[in-house]
């Protein structure tokens, strides 16, 4: 059976499309639909163009940096193979996706979100009368953009040192670059989430008092905060969690169990525990995951394809533009110990 993928003609323009990524533009040109029941289903365009080249990109049987040059087609390959690693590498312990309630994906600079009161008349349903008129929710736009801010690095390496380098060595420098930029996401979304996103909507923050640590009783009443939301999430920096994890009440074996047998911490209250230094010392977020927080990304990682083409390596910038936005601000509240 002929395969089309076989002889698609790849060149750099395929970078280039507005609104496209190079894998939706490899998917458009050869339909994943099409390999249904054969050996090659469960291979996006990408992969199937790795296989046409015989280039193993991990395990120990992985091939060397040299294997991508070997045809100008293939070279064409080696951008997208590095922000595939390097997406890898952000995903890889992320904690984001456990405290954003929603990602938007937009092309350009400007945007802004949009906000809700929570509470009071704006979310009762009351009673309607005939022939009365129904009350209404008003949805706002924030008045402040999201403030967009690109983070990134400079792949600096010259072909001749890496060309007989092992992909899967290689992949886990690219893999680092990609936890570094999830790193400096975090702090932003931190950042964010006390301090506001520039609409007049920082954290409400609850001091403990002079002296006083951190007890079980502190945190009821942090959580008894919440309503109308719920507290199902809490970040915590790493002295913070220390002390949680010296309370009585952590020390329940049924929370013991689930910790050992899961590897996830949870509160008595309900609520995932996540640590990250990304955080101030004595300090602690509580959120409603699914209220408190967007992330905003412009496109997706973006690789200079040019100079890792036609230039193979040299100097190249692996770059991503995120910013965060509150939407419902009573959704995290802050708690300093």
């Amino acid at each position: 059976m002929a395969f089309s993928y076989d002889n698609l003609k790849l060149e750099k323009g395929m970078y280039q499309e507005a609104g496209r990524s190079f894998s939706q533009v490899l998917e458009r040109e050869d339909p994943s639909e099409r390999y249904q029941g054969t050996s090659l289903e469960g291979l996006d365009a990408f992969q199937r163009q790795l296989k046409r080249f015989d280039i193993r990109v991990k395990g120990a049987g992985s091939d060397v940096v040299d294997k991508f040059f070997q045809t100008a087609d293939a070279a064409v390959l080696f951008p997208e193979y590095i922000a595939r690693t390097v997406r890898q590498g952000m995903e890889e312990g992320d904690i984001l996706p456990h405290m954003t309630a929603a990602v938007t994906t937009f092309e350009g600079m400007d945007y802004r979100s949009i906000t809700s009161e929570a509470g009071g008349e704006e979310k009762e349903l009351k009673l309607v009368e005939e022939g009365a008129q129904i009350p209404e929710t008003t949805i706002k736009v924030q008045s402040n953009l999201v403030k967009l801010r690109k983070r990134g690095r400079m792949l600096v390496a010259s072909y001749e040192a890496v060309r007989y380098q092992k992909l899967d060595l290689f992949s886990v420098t690219l893999r680092q670059i990609g936890a570094h930029i999830a790193r400096t996401h975090l702090e932003d979304a931190v950042d964010v989430l006390i301090c506001g996103d520039g609409n007049d909507n920082a954290a409400q923050i609850t001091k403990l008092g002079e002296g006083a640590g951190l007890d079980y009783n502190a945190l009821v009443d942090f959580w008894a905060g919440f309503d109308p939301y719920e507290m199902n999430t809490l970040l915590v920096s790493g002295d913070v969690l220390v002390q949680m994890l010296k309370l009585p009440e952590f020390q329940n074996p049924l929370t013991g169990l689930n910790f050992q047998g899961t590897g996830k911490l949870t509160t008595p209250l309900g609520a995932n525990l996540l640590r990250t230094s990304a955080l101030p010392a004595k300090t602690a977020i509580g959120l409603d995951r699914r209220f408190a927080l967007e992330m905003v990304r412009s496109g997706e990682v973006a690789v200079e394809y040019d100079k890792l083409i036609d230039r193979q390596l040299e100097r190249a910038a692996i770059t991503t533009i995120s910013g965060f936005a509150k939407v419902f601000p009573q959704a995290s509240r802050v708690l300093e110990i």
